[in-house]
């Protein structure tokens, strides 16, 4: 790929951007990480976004391999195309459909929303050749099967559990899984940051790529571009998108410990599975997969269908929707940088 002309304040503000994507991202899905932990009363929402933001950093010595980086880095749009404001395009594409979205307190996803901002601005440059179609449709792929994974997995951990604690007092059960909860809390946290701080890292990889300051045959991007992006994410989960912790965590189906339990073990197991695969999913479906395959799996009355049928439209339209808002914001970058 030939490295084109970006001036190093240019570079710097892109950068910046990205990481300040990078913050909403952490901020917008605090709320899946913490929701659970927190509605269930094991937690006061302090501690809970403390305690998600350590292990959202913590991932960085657990996820090796940056196979979601070079995804998002690599595999998602030609990288021919890729210049300045490309970049400026998706990231503008993604942060408007987030803050949006966390107005709202509707539980979307940021990473189908930087996803649909890098198709966006690479479709309004060079049309829909500069996509990548095996990468993309993997991605595309997971957003169903995401969800359903959760769902299993959360629906099964939920009936092994009901079976192994059959003979359980209620207030044994609530006093056990008060205190899991902090485990499988913690595990999706890993898992959350493991995937979703890799996200920001592919954009700026692609950057620094296009700009000739890293190679497309490199390994890794620097070591200061990881740090960062976990940083980033780390400190945006810390502040928290407090507007959608009641949507997940008690609008959907009310949880009881137990219940938690499950469904963030369910999704970490979700997430830990879809970042050794490299595969970019989205966290908040994974989650709400896996508290509606809790709900359902102890009667189908206890979910509320219509909340869960309103957040699946908002997936419908996250990608669509940050591309058009990237292909806007492509046209103003060209003449604003």
């Amino acid at each position: 790929m030939n490295s084109i002309q970006i001036s190093i304040w240019v570079l710097g503000i892109l950068i910046a951007l990205a990481l300040v994507f990078d913050f909403m991202n952490g901020f917008h899905d605090a709320a899946n990480a913490i929701a659970t932990v927190v509605s269930t009363g094991v937690l006061k929402p302090q501690t809970a976004v403390a305690m998600a933001a350590f292990f959202n950093f913590i991932a960085i010595f657990v996820f090796h391999q940056l196979t979601v980086a070079a995804t998002v880095g690599k595999g998602t749009i030609d990288p021919n195309v890729v210049d300045q404001y490309v970049i400026f395009g998706a990231l503008v594409g993604a942060i408007v459909w987030n803050v949006v979205t966390w107005y709202y307190g509707i539980p979307s996803s940021s990473s189908h929303a930087l996803i649909g901002g890098l198709v966006g601005a690479a479709v309004a440059k060079s049309g829909t050749g500069a996509l990548i179609s095996a990468g993309l449709i993997k991605i595309v792929v997971f957003i169903v099967l995401a969800p359903l994974m959760g769902f299993i997995f959360g629906s099964i951990m939920m009936l092994l559990v009901s079976w192994i604690f059959v003979r359980s007092t209620p207030r044994r059960v609530d006093k056990w899984f008060r205190r899991l909860q902090l485990v499988s809390a913690a595990s999706y946290s890993l898992g959350h940051g493991g995937n979703d701080a890799q996200k920001t890292i592919g954009i700026i990889w692609m950057l620094l790529i296009a700009a000739g300051y890293s190679q497309a045959g490199d390994a890794e991007p620097p070591l200061w571009v990881i740090i960062s992006c976990y940083t980033a994410i780390s400190f945006g989960t810390l502040f928290g998108g407090w507007r959608i912790v009641k949507t997940m965590g008690q609008k959907i189906t009310k949880l009881k410990p137990v219940g938690g339990f499950c469904a963030e073990t369910g999704g970490a197991i979700t997430l830990f599975v879809a970042t050794a695969l490299g595969v970019p999913v989205s966290t908040t479906h994974t989650i709400t997969g896996a508290i509606v395959g809790v709900g359902a799996s102890q009667k189908m009355s206890a979910v509320r269908w219509g909340v869960a049928g309103n957040i699946v439209w908002a997936w419908i339209f996250t990608i669509p929707a940050s591309a058009f808002v990237a292909a806007i914001a492509w046209w103003a970058g060209r003449h604003i940088l």
